[in-house]
C-alpha cells in the first residue's frame, strides 16, 4: 500500500514537471510587450479532432525548435484541425 503512494506521489510530481518544460502559449500583444524574439513557425499535422491535441502538437513542436512561447496566428477545421503558430523564445 504504501509503495502505491509512494508511485501516486512520482506520477503526479512527473506530470508536473513535464508540463513546466513545455512551450507556453500567449498572445500577439505580450511577444511584442516582452521584446521575445521571434525564431520560426510551425504547424500541426492536421491528424486532431479536438482543439487540446492541436495546442499541445504545437507545444511540442515549438520546445523542439528551441522556442519558450508559441502564438497561434491561424487555425482551420474540416472534420479535422489544423493550426499554424509563430515560435518565440
Amino acid at each position: 500500500m504504501k509503495s502505491y503512494k509512494i508511485m501516486a506521489a512520482a506520477l503526479v510530481a512527473g506530470l508536473f514537471s513535464m508540463s513546466a518544460m513545455s512551450a507556453e502559449m500567449i498572445t500577439k500583444e505580450v511577444a511584442k510587450e516582452k521584446g521575445y524574439t521571434l525564431i520560426g513557425t510551425v504547424s500541426t499535422t492536421g491528424q486532431y479532432t479536438a482543439p487540446m491535441d492541436a495546442k499541445e502538437e504545437l507545444s511540442k513542436l515549438a520546445d523542439e525548435k528551441g522556442g519558450k512561447y508559441y502564438v497561434i496566428i491561424a487555425g482551420q477545421e474540416k472534420k479535422k484541425i489544423s493550426a499554424t503558430a509563430e515560435v518565440f523564445k
